[in-house]
């Protein structure tokens, strides 16, 4: 049998299930979300959170904690100037389909936040809340 048809059919039968199932597809909703830990050094941090979060220190790839289950989504460390704490250590990638991206703007600003830097949009834009904590709203745009 042609691969194609055989994917064509597979894919048709699971919309069958799902619209059994009263599931219906809506592509513009929130599609990933990450989190982000700071840090000025990935190599110190790394392995504690990997041992912590799958029981092996060696699930650190030098830049995420993967989980060999899929249980969760990686939590992956973002470079930053070494600093003195209390500073925001943690923070959400909440990958948006483009479209979705002004109004989560509009209505986080409606909120009390405020839009911290665009410098990198579409790609990704830097939100807060009132008290100066991070997000970044994240696209697939303008990404190399």
């Amino acid at each position: 049998m042609d691969v194609k048809v055989e994917s064509a059919e597979v894919a048709e039968r699971i919309s069958q299930v799902a619209a059994d199932l009263g599931l219906k597809a809506d592509p513009l909703q929130v599609t990933k979300l990450e989190v982000g830990l700071d840090t000025s050094d990935r190599e110190l941090v790394g392995p504690f959170w990997a041992a912590v979060l799958t029981g092996d220190a060696k699930n650190f790839d030098e830049i995420e904690v993967c989980d060999p289950t899929g249980r969760f989504d990686a939590l992956w460390f973002q470079l930053t100037d070494a600093h003195e704490t209390p500073r925001q250590r943690f923070h959400y990638d909440l990958w948006l389909p483009i479209e979705l991206v002004p109004a989560r703007i509009e209505a986080a600003v409606a909120a009390g936040g405020t839009v911290v830097s665009t410098d990198e949009a579409p790609a990704f834009t830097v939100l807060a809340d009132p008290e100066g904590n991070k997000v970044c709203l994240c696209t697939s745009e303008g990404r190399d």
